[in-house]
């Protein structure tokens, strides 16, 4: 077995994940020669140069990223494979997930987590946009893509919007609609048109791509004569519509609190399906590891229990 200079391996995967020899050195305790002569022996061995050094700005050239996804992931198992042969139940684990299924979903649910596995020490790596599935980025991903063949995925949830408004509003909604609160039977789009609608810029990457896609289930175009308000995140959206400010598109699980639910009315109304998947992702060579199973395991039963996995899924993944 023709292997690299052993001890260079965790010095470069230092200098690469803070991008400072001398931090890297900090963190290792030993000198900054030390660490430059180490990526200059590596480097020398490879016959590739890892670093592009100009002045104070280091950066990974395309090689050396290259090498940091199988080094760096190859270093990770070394580790994970030592704590559990010294008998050592801690499990950290790096979550990146996006920031409004974090905030509305998952952080309410972590005291169960830490109460039925306290060995899992999970660390959230917040993300605005689907994120690139590496060992560099987290050790775990919620994600809306299945791109990579280097990862599993589990299926949670598939989204779809519907409409809600505050309880006021809806009061509001029922007086200027000539409808008694209790009243059944469906909104129309015509009903709902009426009332300002908040739209989310990012569900569709347009403006009121979302309305628009409401409309469309019901075989209507959205009104020209609509009235939007426009907002880049649902968060935004759904806090304007807990201040009366109208009707906003939101999914089911920023609504999984009880606090959302005596806040909001889900108008009764069709709701769409965006096409996007929600996916727990992890690198399929770290399928044994003991923490990310735990974790998948609880996060799927926690969507089960809320009724998040049960919208539009049959069956698994």
């Amino acid at each position: 077995m023709k292997l690299p200079p052993l001890r260079a391996l965790p010095v470069f995967e230092a200098v690469a994940r803070l991008n400072s020899f001398s931090l890297a050195a900090e963190e290792l305790s030993v000198s900054q020669s030390a660490v430059s002569h180490q990526i200059k022996q590596l480097e020398t061995y490879l016959g590739e140069k890892l670093f592009w050094r100009q002045g104070r700005t280091l950066t990974l050239t395309d090689e050396g990223r290259q090498y940091l996804d199988a080094v760096g992931s190859a270093l990770l198992q070394i580790e994970r494979a030592s704590e559990q042969l010294l008998g050592r139940e801690e499990a950290r684990l790096r979550l990146s997930v996006f920031s409004s299924f974090a905030v509305r979903w998952l952080v309410p649910r972590l005291p169960e987590l830490q109460r039925l596995h306290p060995q899992v020490e999970l660390s959230l790596e917040m993300s605005t946009e689907n994120p690139v599935l590496s060992d560099r980025v987290a050790d775990c991903f919620i994600t809306i893509h299945r791109n990579s063949p280097a990862y599993s995925y589990e299926l949670l949830y598939v989204e779809r919007l519907f409409p809600v408004c505050s309880q006021d509003y809806w009061q509001r909604m029922c007086r200027e609609l000539g409808r008694a609160e209790g009243e059944d039977g469906a909104l129309t789009p015509a009903d709902v048109a009426r009332f300002p609608l908040l739209s989310t810029h990012s569900i569709f990457e347009r403006a009121a791509g979302d309305w628009q896609a409401w409309f469309q289930a019901a075989e209507q175009a959205l009104p020209p004569d609509a009235r939007l308000q426009h907002f880049s995140h649902m968060l935004l959206a759904l806090e304007a519509a807990r201040f009366h400010q109208g009707i906003a598109l939101t999914n089911d699980y920023m609504l999984s609190s009880r606090k959302d639910s005596e806040d909001f009315v889900r108008l009764p109304c069709h709701p769409v399906v965006t096409g996007d998947r929600f996916y727990f992702a992890w690198k399929t060579s770290r399928r044994r590891e003991r923490g990310i199973q735990i974790l998948r395991r609880w996060l799927v039963d926690e969507a089960r229990r809320s009724g998040l996995r049960n919208v539009g899924i049959d069956g698994g993944a």
